[in-house]
């Protein structure tokens, strides 16, 4: 595994990050790749958000544009959903969208993860961001490739960035 650690300013648009670019870049995007938050990001092939403002293929809920994919139809998901409970109450209530316990528990991911899992290829990559490195995870078949820290600055949180590889398609599916 590689972890490594890049020293960029925070932006909202994740993918814009030129580490966290590079990055995406380097696992390469052949094939069918997905992006259930996609905000203005086309480096995808498939793209989905929720806010109708973005430019997208699909503008349903994460979980939904997912559930629509066949099992083993993915080759690659770049993951960058709200990092906490709290962002994603902020993103429903910005969009007159009902908050409640489902949308800020931590079913709310695993139910995405469970999705991705289902959806993504043997050798198919997840590149997942957030607050920790817990990407996809073996319980449903996937095992870290690299990690890459971009700290901030200050009091920002970091963003850590995880690639998973699916070595185990049966697994938890």
């Amino acid at each position: 595994m590689i972890i490594n650690r890049v020293w960029q300013m925070p932006n909202s648009k994740t993918f814009s990050i030129k580490p966290i670019k590079e990055l995406i870049g380097k696992y390469g995007q052949e094939g069918v790749v997905i992006d259930p938050f996609a905000n203005g990001n086309k480096i995808a092939n498939i793209t989905n958000d929720l806010d109708t403002q973005y430019d997208t293929d699909y503008h349903m809920d994460a979980l939904d544009f997912l559930k629509q994919f066949d099992d083993a139809s993915v080759d690659m998901c770049l993951y960058d959903p709200p990092y906490s409970p709290r962002q994603v109450s902020e993103c429903y209530k910005a969009l007159d969208k009902t908050v409640n316990m489902q949308t800020t528990q931590a079913s709310y991911w695993s139910n995405h993860k469970k999705e991705i899992s289902r959806i993504v290829k043997k050798d198919g990559v997840v590149i997942t961001c957030g607050w920790n490195s817990g990407g996809i995870g073996k319980k449903y078949g996937f095992e870290i490739q690299e990690i890459l820290l971009v700290p901030h600055g200050g009091w920002h949180n970091d963003t850590i960035v995880t690639v998973d590889k699916k070595i185990d398609y049966m697994k938890n599916n």
